[in-house]
């Protein structure tokens, strides 16, 4: 059953309850104001409200696919508005939008829920507690209907403020997980962006609307939700600006690292390679002598320099003068 609830007020009570179709006829043939509450109609009954009011047909199809952006739209003597309330979750940093449709015309309030979120049931109970704003006709409730839904987007907004404040304290902390949680707020903020940013101009449209008709009444105090909906926006907008700057400066700590792990690397390569200059260095020294010396350790029978009165002081002098030649090399060239 979509139909939540249905009646027709008149001078600001509740005088009678009944089906959409009867509490809309009964308010057109006897005057008053007729309130009808839907959650989720199907096809069917949206057209049966739309042929009793004329209902705009685009307007009408908007309801039934959902999944609309906030907006308002003026057809004829209607106004058609879309909102998006929120909630925060906490435990997983996310934001939970739901979706309401509002037809309103002069005689008649259409409230369409596509979601558990808000309760306009609640809404409405505080409303008939106020028969002086209920006799202001049918901007009184949507006044109230968007006041409601204005004030949701407070505690969201406190929630995503902490998640912030959260961030900004991790931030210097290295751990690594922090971008992604700088990530998942950003997406949540642009959300919020998508559903908040649309409403200032909304708000100054509908006060011109309500001026222009018989509920003028109602316009200062769409005006004070318009300012709430304003300081939302610009605190929205300012969540926006501090995680894109969170988002840089992290992005420049993990750089920073990076060049410094890479700087480490490449001393460490450095030092290696001195290390790596002087072995060989001192291999290639020690190398000449040990060949004169192996050379002459073979003890053939057939070597002349075996038989030189001279040949064991120059081997000992060829020995050296070689080694002494390559350390002066290294040395000028700088590897020992």
């Amino acid at each position: 059953m979509t139909l939540v609830d249905a009646a027709v007020y008149r001078d600001g009570r509740r005088v009678s309850s009944g089906t959409a179709a009867q509490v809309l006829a009964e308010a057109r043939a006897d005057g008053g104001m007729a309130w009808v509450g839907l959650y989720r109609p199907d096809a069917d009954e949206m057209r049966e409200i739309a042929q009793v009011l004329d209902l705009h047909a685009l307007a009408v199809e908007d309801t039934l696919k959902g999944h609309q952006r906030a907006k308002l739209e003026q057809y004829g003597d209607m106004t058609f508005l879309v909102l998006q309330p929120a909630r925060y979750l906490d435990d997983s940093e996310t934001v939970e939008f739901g979706e309401v449709h509002i037809f309103v015309g002069p005689d008649y309030v259409i409230t369409v829920r596509h979601a558990e979120n808000p309760d306009l049931a609640a809404v409405r109970h505080r409303l008939e507690g106020r028969p002086d704003l209920v006799a202001h006709g049918p901007f009184a409730v949507v006044w109230a209907v968007c006041d409601d839904i204005v004030d949701q987007y407070l505690p969201v907004v406190a929630g995503v403020e902490n998640d912030i404040d959260e961030i900004e304290d991790e931030l210097f902390s290295g751990d690594p997980s922090v971008s992604r949680r700088i990530f998942g707020l950003q997406r949540e903020v642009i959300d919020l962006q998508h559903a908040t940013t649309p409403l200032v101009d909304m708000f100054d449209r509908l006060q011109r609307i309500v001026m222009d008709s018989t509920g003028a009444e109602e316009a200062p105090a769409i005006r004070d939700v318009d300012d709430h909906a304003r300081a939302i926006v610009e605190k929205i907008d300012a969540f926006r600006a501090t995680l894109d700057s969170a988002l840089t400066v992290h992005a420049t700590m993990v750089e920073q690292e990076n060049n410094e792990a890479m700087r480490r690397m490449a001393e460490f390569g450095l030092q290696q390679n001195e290390q790596v200059k002087k072995v060989s260095a001192w291999a290639a020294i020690l190398f000449a002598p040990t060949l004169v010396g192996t050379i002459y350790g073979m003890n053939f029978d057939h070597m002349p320099e075996l038989h030189w009165v001279i040949g064991y002081p120059m081997a000992l002098t060829l020995m050296a003068a070689t080694s002494l030649t390559l350390y002066f090399v290294f040395k000028r060239r700088g590897w020992l």
